[in-house]
């Protein structure tokens, strides 16, 4: 693969922008906006995040920090199995949920051809790819309709190895692999999990799968940097080394500790003050279709990492901003009314590329119609940056705040750099609201009523939990 990562200039050239302007005071109308004196109110906030976030880099639950450093070796041996993966699969499974889905989910939508199982195998030049995170019968059957078991592998990831969904897929698909192909269906089986505990890492031993580790202080929505998603993404062809590259650099972006000169650090610490300000909901708008899932991403490493009921104080707090995604062009004919004329209680985060991977000339047509014939000889480029570009304009107009990242282009570089970029924001922002941006009590809380419903030894204080909840009453069953 190619090593232009290596190349000062190239990666300059690479460098992810982020413009604030538009989160400022005399920027938007309706008085909104955020004087420069304003953000200096809160700038000790910021200082006192980086400072936290900076000493604790790399331990505990922010292991996440060292992967584009250490990772070397794992990106070879990744790198082997997937070529061997390409060779012999005609598709390959990701079995996994939150993180060990979502991250592979966008990434793979960024980087490979937009209707990439549609191709032909001699044009993927590798085996067709789903990711299975939910257990809906349906959609299991409907997998399986399509898939020959006997040709897919199968990448099964949980850190702990007793996530519900992702091991009933286990169970289902290790069923029938082993119905068809007996002694030889470990084969197909690829563990993704954490190397000392858990049930998974037991099995994969049992069994004789190949096994690819979690580091310890990684959490499933900080995974993508690390075999959950590097796998996957190998396998598909992406150069890997290019990815962890990106993340990187932007490492090196957010090490700088002056507010100004750090995008992930200004960018939280306005996060956090149109918190304050109300403003609960961010939205996440890419003007790309390939970035269309990192939306997705977002909602997951933002909603769970900052939505929390307690701070590290033990104080009820109750913080958090929803996210809510959002593609343009698209939802322009869906939400923006919303985000233009409703409430003043959202931030918008554009995701803008330079330069897109194809370009499309609109020919010439409808000479008649003026209102249609505008278009001819631009570009579908052009009309969807200036969609873009009007977008921003019009909230801005209205005193809706918004920001905007631009990616130079699409490719594994500047998503190493974007991954990393909101990984980093949300680790101060977390800092900034003085919460643990690392656990996820609330979840926790509904999987121990799952396990109580369906009997799983030692939760039946739960079930008595759940008997003992008031009835529904059928009158307000219509």
């Amino acid at each position: 693969m190619s090593k232009r990562y290596k190349k000062r200039e190239w990666k300059k050239q690479m460098a992810l922008r982020l413009d604030y302007n538009n989160m400022l005071y005399g920027r938007v109308a309706e008085g909104q906006g955020y004087t420069e004196a304003k953000i200096g109110e809160y700038k000790r906030f910021a200082g006192v995040a980086y400072e936290k976030v900076m000493a604790k880099k790399g331990e505990g639950w922010l292991g996440w920090c060292d992967l584009p450093f250490n990772q070397e070796e794992i990106v070879q041996e990744i790198n082997e199995v997937a070529k061997d993966v390409r060779k012999r699969a005609k598709a390959f499974v990701v079995l996994g949920i939150g993180g060990s889905a979502l991250g592979p989910i966008a990434v793979f939508q960024s980087l490979c051809h937009l209707h990439y199982n549609e191709l032909t195998q001699k044009e993927r030049k590798g085996p067709k790819f789903y990711v299975e995170d939910n257990v809906d019968p349906e959609r299991m059957n409907a997998l399986l309709d399509i898939i020959d078991v006997e040709n897919t592998v199968f990448n099964v990831i949980t850190k702990s190895g007793a996530t519900s969904e992702t091991m009933t897929q286990y169970l289902v698909i290790f069923d029938l692999l082993k119905k068809k192909l007996g002694d030889k269906a470990k084969d197909n089986v690829i563990a993704t999990t954490s190397s000392k505990k858990g049930n998974l890492i037991k099995l994969a031993k049992q069994e004789g799968f190949k096994a690819f580790y979690i580091p310890d202080g990684v959490g499933g929505r900080f995974s993508e940097l690390c075999p959950v998603g590097l796998l996957p993404a190998a396998v598909l062809g992406i150069d890997i080394a290019e990815m962890l590259a990106g993340a990187a650099y932007m490492d090196k972006v957010c090490s700088e500790k002056s507010l100004y000169k750090n995008p992930a650090l200004i960018s939280a610490l306005l996060s956090y003050i149109a918190m304050k300000d109300g403003k609960n909901i961010s939205v996440m708008m890419p003007y790309s279709d390939g970035l269309k899932y990192f939306a997705d991403w977002y909602c997951q490493l933002w909603a769970e990492s900052l939505g929390k009921e307690a701070d590290n104080d033990g104080n009820l707090v109750r913080v958090g901003q929803t996210p809510v995604k959002s593609l343009g062009v698209t939802d322009q004919h869906s939400q923006v009314q919303l985000y233009t004329e409703g409430p003043f209680d959202k931030v918008i985060t554009f995701l803008a590329v330079d330069k897109y991977r194809s370009e499309v000339v609109i020919p010439q047509g409808c000479e008649g119609i003026p209102d249609v014939n505008f278009l001819c000889g631009h570009t579908m480029n052009e009309l969807i940056t200036a969609e873009r570009v009007a977008t921003e304009f019009a909230l801005c107009q209205k005193g809706r705040i918004n920001k905007t990242i631009y990616l130079p282009e699409i490719n594994a570089y500047t998503v190493g750099e974007l991954i990393y970029f909101f990984e980093m924001e949300t680790a101060f922002t977390g800092e900034m609201l003085n919460i643990n941006a690392y656990d996820q009590p609330g979840v926790e809380n509904g999987k121990n009523a799952t396990f109580a419903l369906l009997g799983r030894k030692g939760y039946e204080g739960k079930k008595n939990e759940l008997d003992s909840a008031p009835a529904k009453d059928p009158k307000f069953i219509i």
